[in-house]
C-alpha cells in the first residue's frame, strides 16, 4: 500500500521541477534575429543600440552584419529562413518584399509618429497605404564638402558658379574634385548621386520624381543634360587627380582624404553626410584629426532649395512578440537618440525630436535640413528604382567616366532596361513637398513611357 505522504511529496517535487523548467525557458523573454549591412565600427555602434533594448526588455538580439546584405537576405527569404527584422539599404528593396507579402505592416503597432515629417513617412510606406519600415538612420546627399582652410570667399549658389569655381581651381593648378567610384559590390553609386543631384536641381522636383518612377526616358533632353553637366565638371583635364577614369580605382571612402593633405590633393567632394565620420577619423601629418566646423564644412548643392536624401529602413519579416517590441523601440525617441549620440556628426535621425543631440554647427545644419517641416526633400532616385534598373545605372556611370563619348549609347541601353521592367515594380514617392500629408492614395504604380 502506498504511503500518501510520499505521494504528496513526489507530486510537490514534480511541480517544482516543472515550474523551474518553465522559468528557465522564459527568463530572457525570447530571441529576435536581425540582419543588416553594418560591420566593423558601425556594427559596434548598432549593437550598443540593441544592447539598450536587450537591457530594457530581457529579449536577446541575434545580430548578423554583412556587406552583401541584399544577396544574403534574398537567399534567406527564398529558403524560408528570413530574419525577424532586416535593415534594408533602400526603399526599392522594401517595396519588393512588401509586394511579395513578406513584410508585416507597422501602422497599428507604432501609432502616430509626431517627430517624423510626412516625407519620411511616405518613404516608410514603400508606395502603399501602410507603413512597412522605420528609418533607423538617414543621410543628406545634396552636400559639397571642403576643408575650411582651402576655400576662400563665398560658396557657389548656382550651377554656373560651381562650374566657374571648378575651372578656376584647375587654372590655378589645383585639383577641384575628390572622386571615388569604388564600392563593391555596388561600385558606381557615388556617380549616380551626382547625376541625381544635378537632375533634381536643374529639371526640378516633379521631373525628378517622374524620372525615378520610370516615366521619363533616359534619352530625354533633361536627363541627358544632367550627364553632360557632370562630365563638364569632372570628366575634363585636371578636374580629378589622375583623370576621371582614376576614380574607378578609388574607393569612395578614400576619395576625401585628399581634402586634408598638405598641400591638398583635391578641394571639393560631393558626398552624403555620413562622410563626416570618415573625415573625423582621418589623421593628418601632424597627428591631428579634422573636426566639423573648425576644419571642414559643406555647402548645399547649388540651385533650388531642395535636397536629396537616403535612409536605412528596418522592416519586420516575422510578426513575433520580440520583433514587434524591437520595431517599437527602434521608432522611439529614446532609440533614435542613441546612435547619433555615439557618433555625433556622422549618424543622423529623421526624428526631429532628437536634434538637440548634435554638438557642432555642421551637424545641426545637416539635422535641420533632414527634419525641418519646411525643408523640401527628395529620395535618392537609384534607391527608389527596381534592382535591375539600379544596377544598370551604376554600370553606366562607370562606363561614362571611361569614355564620355559613348553617352548616347549608354542612355539608349538604360532605356532598354527601363522598358523591360514591369510597371508594378516602379515606385512613385512624393518629392520636394514640404509639410506633405501622406494618405493611402498618395503613391501610384506608374507605367513606363516610351
Amino acid at each position: 500500500m502506498r504511503n500518501p505522504q510520499w505521494t504528496k511529496l513526489l507530486l510537490l517535487v514534480l511541480v517544482v521541477l516543472l515550474l523551474g523548467t518553465n522559468a528557465c525557458g522564459t527568463g530572457n523573454a525570447g530571441v529576435v534575429y536581425v540582419l543588416a549591412s553594418w560591420t566593423g565600427a558601425e556594427e559596434d555602434d548598432f549593437r550598443k543600440v540593441l544592447g539598450v533594448f536587450e537591457k530594457a526588455t530581457g529579449i536577446t538580439v541575434k545580430y548578423n552584419g554583412t556587406r552583401a546584405l541584399e544577396q544574403v537576405l534574398a537567399s534567406e527569404v527564398q529558403r524560408g529562413t528570413a530574419p525577424d527584422v532586416a535593415v534594408l539599404p533602400n526603399p526599392g528593396s522594401l517595396a519588393t518584399y512588401a509586394r511579395q507579402d513578406k513584410l508585416h505592416p507597422l501602422g497599428d503597432l507604432l501609432g502616430p509618429q509626431g517627430g517624423y515629417g510626412g516625407q519620411w513617412l511616405a518613404l516608410e510606406k514603400a508606395g502603399t497605404g501602410q507603413q512597412y519600415a522605420i528609418a533607423v538612420k538617414v543621410d543628406l546627399k545634396s552636400a559639397i564638402w571642403y576643408d575650411t582652410t582651402n576655400l576662400d570667399g563665398a560658396t557657389p549658389a548656382t550651377w554656373d558658379e560651381l562650374l566657374a569655381l571648378s575651372r578656376q581651381l584647375t587654372a590655378d593648378g589645383r585639383t577641384p574634385w575628390c572622386l571615388g567610384m569604388g564600392a563593391p559590390p555596388t561600385s558606381g553609386w557615388p556617380g549616380t548621386d551626382w547625376i541625381e543631384d544635378i537632375l533634381l536641381h536643374s529639371a526640378g522636383a516633379d521631373d525628378y520624381r517622374r524620372w525615378a518612377a520610370g516615366k521619363v526616358p533616359w534619352t530625354s533632353a533633361q536627363v541627358r543634360k544632367a550627364w553632360t553637366d557632370w562630365g563638364a565638371l569632372v570628366a575634363v583635364p585636371g578636374a580629378v587627380r589622375g583623370g576621371a577614369p582614376a576614380a574607378l580605382l578609388t574607393e569612395f571612402g578614400d576619395a576625401g582624404r585628399g581634402l586634408f593633405t598638405r598641400p591638398a590633393r583635391c578641394v571639393l567632394e560631393h558626398q552624403a553626410s555620413f562622410v563626416m565620420g570618415g573625415y573625423s577619423a582621418m589623421t593628418r601629418a601632424d597627428g591631428s584629426s579634422p573636426a566639423p566646423g573648425k576644419d571642414f564644412a559643406f555647402f548645399p548643392f547649388p540651385g533650388p532649395a531642395v535636397s536629396e536624401v537616403s535612409a536605412d529602413l528596418a522592416a519586420m519579416f516575422h510578426n513575433t512578440p520580440q520583433a514587434r517590441e524591437l520595431m517599437k523601440f527602434l521608432a522611439s525617441d529614446q532609440a533614435q537618440r542613441i546612435w547619433p549620440g555615439i557618433r555625433r556628426g556622422s549618424v543622423f535621425s529623421a526624428d526631429r525630436n532628437v536634434g538637440d543631440v548634435y554638438d557642432d554647427d555642421v551637424s545641426r545644419q545637416v539635422s535641420s535640413t533632414l527634419t525641418s517641416p519646411d525643408r523640401r526633400l527628395c529620395f535618392d532616385g537609384s534607391d527608389l528604382m527596381p534592382a535591375k534598373m539600379t544596377g544598370a545605372f551604376y554600370q553606366a556611370v562607370l562606363e561614362y567616366l571611361v569614355d564620355p563619348s559613348r553617352l548616347d549609347a549608354l542612355l539608349a541601353n538604360l532605356d532598354v532596361v527601363r522598358l523591360s521592367v514591369p510597371a508594378g515594380e516602379w515606385l512613385d514617392i512624393p518629392c520636394g513637398q514640404a509639410g506633405v500629408e501622406i494618405g493611402p492614395g498618395t503613391s501610384s504604380q506608374p507605367r513606363p513611357t516610351r
